[in-house]
C-alpha cells in the first residue's frame, strides 16, 4: 500500500487492476500500452471494479521503453511485463526485441532496492524466439550481488508456452 507500480504492457488491464488493488489508495499506477483499443479495455475493467481500495491509475498511450519518462529512478516498487501481442488483438503489433530490452533496463533502473520486476516472456509469433533469447542474454549478464533473477519452465505444455521471470532488486 502507498506505492507507484508500473503495468508496462496494459493489454486488457488484468494487471493494472491488480497493481491498484495492492497500492491501495494511497499508492500509484502507471499503465503503458502502445494501443489505444489496449487502454480503452484496461479503462473499462477498472470502471467495472469501481474504486474503493484502489490506487489512482494513469494510462499512458506510449511505449514502454519510454517509461523512465514518467517516473524517477530507484522509486518504483513493483514492474509487470507480459510480452507478446495483446490477447485478441492484432497479432502483427506486438513487442520487439530491440524496445523489449531497452524497456527492461528502463524498469531496472526505476526499482527501489526490495522492488520486483515480474517478466511473462512468450516465444511464439514472428520475433517472439528473438525477443526471448535477448531478454534472457540481459537478465542472465545482471549484477548477482544487485539482482536476483528466477527463470521458470513449463515442462508439460506444447506449442512453446510463456517463460515466467521474476527479478528482486537487492541493492
Amino acid at each position: 500500500p502507498g506505492d507507484l507500480c508500473i503495468d508496462a504492457t496494459a493489454g486488457n488491464g488484468s494487471d493494472t487492476l491488480l497493481l491498484s488493488l495492492l497500492a491501495g489508495e494511497t499508492g500509484r499506477v502507471l499503465a503503458f500500452d502502445i494501443q489505444e483499443r489496449a487502454l480503452a479495455r484496461t479503462a473499462e475493467r477498472l470502471e467495472e471494479a469501481g474504486p474503493a481500495g484502489r490506487s489512482p491509475v494513469r494510462l499512458i498511450l506510449d511505449s514502454h521503453e519510454h517509461m523512465a519518462n514518467y517516473a524517477e529512478p530507484g522509486t518504483v516498487s513493483c514492474i509487470v511485463f507480459n510480452f507478446g501481442y495483446l490477447p485478441g488483438g492484432d497479432h502483427g503489433v506486438a513487442t520487439r526485441p530491440e524496445t523489449s530490452a531497452a524497456a527492461v533496463k528502463a524498469a531496472l533502473s526505476l526499482l527501489k532496492k526490495g522492488g520486483l520486476l515480474s517478466l511473462c516472456i512468450y516465444s511464439g509469433g514472428d520475433t517472439g524466439f528473438q525477443e526471448r533469447e535477448r531478454l534472457l542474454e540481459l537478465l542472465q549478464g545482471l549484477d548477482s550481488r544487485k539482482y536476483l533473477v528466477i527463470c521458470c519452465e513449463y515442462y508439460n505444455r506444447e506449442n512453446f508456452p510463456p517463460l515466467p521471470v521474476q527479478v528482486a532488486r537487492l541493492a
